[in-house]
């Protein structure tokens, strides 16, 4: 038999997320929640870079909540994901969270490598609504895409 569908994902997820992850699935369903809020009120402020041209940051359209992110590659060729939630949609906010606490200082290769299945590994599907699993499904795929355009529109070094 093939290896469990867990294991592909632990093996392909970066150590801060597989840590994330595996908090969450000590939990009972209820602590979950808890742990989710606790990440809402974690999420990084935006560079003021991005606070004065929100235009950067795009808008997640699987959120209900009005959610906008932006993932860059800087200099030092390391991801940074960006995301604005407002305080009343705590749960959209803790995703947020996850992904920008997550995929901080990760090489862009290994944020691709991220299963885009990653929001349902966090045991939460039976907590929140579908519709807010597809809302941090959206922004991991956006992050991925602009983390594509990215490498695309590098010139080769010389």
């Amino acid at each position: 038999m093939g290896a469990m569908p867990d294991d592909a994902l632990q093996t392909s997820l970066p150590p801060v997320l597989t840590e994330i992850r595996d908090d969450f699935l000590a939990l009972s369903e209820q602590d979950r929640l808890q742990l989710l809020l606790e990440f809402s009120r974690e999420l990084p402020d935006i560079p003021d870079r991005y606070k004065f041209q929100p235009g950067l940051l795009e808008r997640v359209e699987e959120c209900q909540s009005p959610v906008r992110s932006f993932a860059e590659i800087d200099d030092a060729g390391m991801v940074h994901l960006y995301a604005t939630a407002p305080a009343e949609a705590p749960t959209t906010r803790g995703f947020a969270s996850i992904l920008s606490q997550g995929l901080a200082g990760l090489e862009p290769e290994t944020v691709l490598g991220i299963p885009d299945d990653f929001p349902t590994s966090l045991g939460l599907d039976r907590a929140v609504s579908p519709l807010r699993l597809r809302g941090m499904s959206g922004i991991l795929h956006r992050a991925k895409r602009q983390i594509r355009e990215q490498l695309a529109n590098r010139t080769p070094a010389s």
